[in-house]
């Protein structure tokens, strides 16, 4: 017979099955979803886990007139399967194919793009408020995980939402049992109980009968009333936020999510908060034993769940990061250790295992690390702040008021610097040597190689003039050796890779070996080439800078970063000391001025020109 997904192609007709059918559908969209991502590698244990959620909510809510909006976005690709994506979905994160995340230029059903976490409450606000404001229907649906709570932006959210009463719903997605008590058949008939209309009204009447009682007897009915529904539920804390909390319901049990789901639907109370308890990795034997439930995975067999092996090659730049920094804290007891919610993406969790008292993970919450970081550092420690090009972006004004008005020592690691591939524009680290160099008492450097990076960490230990920070991209290194004894920089000092004669390369970063290949058939042109490594984008090596372009008749800088970088404070030192006047031929390579698809990183690069 034909399977059932063969005959959904979007949720207008999802919603003209019987409720009955719905258990067999969640059962072929997970196993459509397995097979996807088999192929294509990509998140796949947070989609597992709401298989059932998502084909609820499409069931129950009127997309994409109700908009549904999914924090982070990992999470999506059945949801993009049901709203009419299914014949692409074996493009996922390859270039020209589909966005690992939601994308607004994808489809009407992705009404806010969310590749970054915690932004869900926020935006749905928005849309609710502005349906609200133009006497629109919709109503806005955030599914937010329990790590995205884990940022302050969530709360933010919730204490300005109530404006917009029963149009916003938050469907809190709690996949580590971090929040919820057992869910069991009680609770979840609670949270059917709860979230009708009779208990609603009920609770209205007592209310305002209890407001014409004398005081005393109208706090203690509160108190007894918010006593029992959160003896039961666990949902004080959101109640005070000004939602009224539904929850915990079993997210992968249609028979009590559909009920629940329509009852807020058409709740006249609100904004609503739905508890909603998930495995991650439910439905797939390999990813529920595994220790992060197939968050992230390369292309594997369906059947056994073994994941490709990426051939063997240098060790990454993380790796390479982690290691060094371990060697450092062994040296020096004052050698702390922070990331938001990224240990093993930063290396962090290797340094944890060596120092777990020294190792701290504060969660998705940017701004409190580098401002955590900016404490420690005034109190005599030598925090390394471990964090993302793109996710440091997050916590500008710390790094700016908190850490450089105050030259406090924080040391910078910079992950994923330059492009990232197939996780697209919303992962890019392309503004780092922008929006770090632009700023006074900082010290910003990148690394050309492993042995380079690992004298640059030593290089921070060390410094305690100020911050100073150190970028280099994901993958793999060069394979160079890797010194067993770091050196100390001296600060704002680049090194000459190359002597030549007529143009002069000056790089800074991991584009060093395609600078040198470069020389290379530049000299086979018969023009010799020099090449620099400058090491340091703030503080230039003027004299270095001044010596190259003086001496060679054409001069190239070269950044895996956006306009605004090395390439800009290099014509600004020609500009003021006079270099530009004496015929000076220098140009700028960097990124170009747009935000680039998702493709492999070389083909980004190719692109990039």
């Amino acid at each position: 017979e034909t399977p059932l997904l063969d005959t959904v192609d979007t949720p207008e007709d999802l919603r003209g099955l019987e409720p009955g059918q719905l258990r067999q559908l969640a059962d072929e969209l997970r196993s459509e979803m397995i097979s996807a991502v088999g192929v294509t590698g990509g998140h796949l244990g947070s989609g597992l886990g709401v298989v059932e959620l998502t084909v609820a909510l499409h069931y129950v809510f009127d997309t994409p007139r109700d908009v549904l909006i999914w924090d982070v976005g990992h999470q999506a690709y059945p949801h993009k399967i049901l709203t009419g994506r299914r014949d692409r979905i074996r493009t996922l994160r390859q270039g020209g194919g589909l966005s690992g995340f939601t994308k607004r230029s994808e489809s009407a059903y992705d009404p806010f793009g969310a590749a970054h976490s915690s932004t869900s409450i926020s935006a749905a606000l928005g849309f609710a408020t502005a349906n609200l404001l133009a006497g629109k229907p919709g109503k806005a649906i955030a599914v937010i995980g329990d790590g995205a709570m884990s940022a302050g932006m969530a709360y933010e959210a919730m204490n300005n939402a109530k404006a917009a009463g029963n149009r916003l719903i938050v469907i809190l997605n709690d996949n580590d049992m971090s929040i919820a008590p057992p869910v069991g058949g009680l609770s979840a008939y609670l949270a059917q109980i709860v979230s009708s209309r009779p208990f609603l009204t009920m609770r209205d009447m007592a209310k305002r009968m209890a407001r014409k009682m004398p005081r005393p007897i109208h706090s203690a009915a509160r108190k007894a009333d918010e006593f029992a529904r959160g003896m039961a539920m666990g949902g004080t804390l959101f109640e005070e936020l000004g939602f009224y909390y539904v929850g915990p319901v079993d997210g992968h049990d249609l028979d009590h999510l559909l009920p629940v789901l329509e009852n807020v639907r058409d709740a006249e109370e609100g904004p609503i908060l739905v508890h909603v308890v998930t495995k991650k990795g439910k439905g797939y034997a390999p990813a529920e034993a595994a220790a992060d439930k197939y968050h992230g995975v390369q292309k594997f067999d369906v059947v056994s769940g073994v994941q490709a092996k990426a051939p063997p090659g240098p060790p990454s730049y993380t790796g390479v990061f982690a290691d060094a920094l371990i060697a450092e804290a062994e040296r020096d007891e004052t050698v702390v250790a922070i990331t938001a919610a990224m240990p093993s993406g930063t290396g962090l969790d290797k340094f944890a295992q060596a120092f777990p008292e020294r190792a701290f993970d504060v969660g998705i919450a940017e701004q409190h690390a580098v401002t955590f970081a900016a404490g420690l550092a005034a109190q005599g420690m030598r925090p390394f702040c471990a964090i993302y090009s793109t996710f440091l972006q997050r916590a500008y004004d710390q790094v700016v008021h908190d850490v450089a008005i105050q030259k406090l020592p924080v040391r910078f690691a910079i992950d994923r610097a330059g492009l990232v591939g197939a996780d697209g524009a919303t992962h890019a680290g392309s503004f780092d040597v922008a929006y770090l160099a632009t700023l006074p008492n900082f010290v910003v450097m990148a690394a050309a190689d492993e042995a380079e990076l690992t004298h640059m960490v030593h290089t921070m230990a060390l410094h305690d003039d100020g911050p100073i920070a150190v970028r280099y991209p994901r993958g793999n290194g060069t394979g160079v050796a890797i010194p067993a004894q770091p050196e100390r920089l001296e600060i704002g000092k680049g090194r000459i890779v190359r002597e030549g004669k007529k143009v002069a390369i000056l790089s800074l970063g991991t584009r060093l070996s395609e600078a040198l290949v470069a020389a290379d058939r530049l000299e086979a042109m018969g023009l010799s080439a020099s090449v620099a490594d400058l090491r340091f984008a703030k503080p230039l090596d003027e004299a270095l800078i001044r010596k190259l372009l003086t001496s060679h008749e054409v001069a190239v800088t070269i950044e895996e970063g956006a306009v605004g970088g090395l390439g800009a404070h290099v014509l600004t030192l020609a500009s003021d000391q006079g270099l530009i006047d004496a015929g000076l031929k220098l140009r700028t390579l960097r990124l170009p001025d747009t935000f680039q698809d998702q493709d492999k990183p070389e083909r980004q690069y190719q692109d990039a020109g």
